[in-house]
């Protein structure tokens, strides 16, 4: 299970605090309107940004402890950060343990996400819907258990989409992970998730803005 308990996040004068809990094998989608701190949290999570205070653990051990390397989470970045200098084949083996099974799982989902013909290809030569594929993969078929999704599905067509969303969804189901996703689509959340959480801001009386979540 994720617990994130009081965790303040602070930049400048911008403040949020979270209270939520994830079970473990659960997809999670987020919502809320922008500058409202989705992205906030999964960089917290993740361990890119330090919360200012609170608690925050992953299986009972806490991760705030634990720096960016040693964390059990796997992130998809709104940039999908491929490396340029290798090729789409070179990138999907960062962060794996190279076996039979993994090249095997690599190329079932290259073709089911309909990128298999650009396994030789550079990133440079791929378009937008193409590299975030490419990445959504990366993300979801390393070894770590816990998964942060930030708005992994933006670029694709809706039928692309739709088979993205079904990939995800068997793999995490499959291989037990857990899964935190931003999205700002209802369609994404009703084909997804088994909990939704909305975030929304409160003011309080000193006028700083607080996060509360809605299951």
């Amino acid at each position: 299970m994720l617990s994130i308990t009081n965790l303040l996040m602070q930049r400048g004068t911008w403040q949020r605090t979270y209270n939520l809990q994830l079970a473990t094998g659960q997809i999670v989608t987020l919502q809320g309107r922008s500058g409202v701190g989705k992205s906030a949290l999964l960089a917290a999570i993740a361990g890119l940004e330090q919360p200012v205070s609170g608690v925050m653990t992953w299986q009972g051990q806490s991760l705030l402890e634990l720096p960016l390397e040693k964390r059990p989470v796997s992130m998809l970045f709104q940039e999908y950060n491929l490396f340029e200098h290798l090729s789409v084949w070179q990138n999907l083996q960062v962060g794996l343990v190279w076996t039979a099974d993994t090249i095997a799982s690599i190329q079932a989902a290259a073709s089911q996400l309909e990128i298999k013909d650009k396994l030789q290809a550079w990133p440079s030569d791929l378009s937008g819907g193409q590299r975030q594929r490419v990445a959504l993969l990366r993300t979801l078929l390393r070894p770590e258990p816990l998964v942060l999704l930030d708005e992994p599905f933006a670029e694709l067509d809706n039928v692309t989409r739709e088979k993205a969303i079904l990939w995800v969804r068997e793999t995490a189901q499959q291989t037990g992970k857990t899964v935190l996703l931003v999205t700002h689509q209802d369609e994404d959340v009703q084909r997804l998730a088994d909990t939704n959480i909305v975030l929304k801001m409160s003011i309080e009386s000193n006028n700083n803005e607080k996060n509360i979540h809605h299951p």
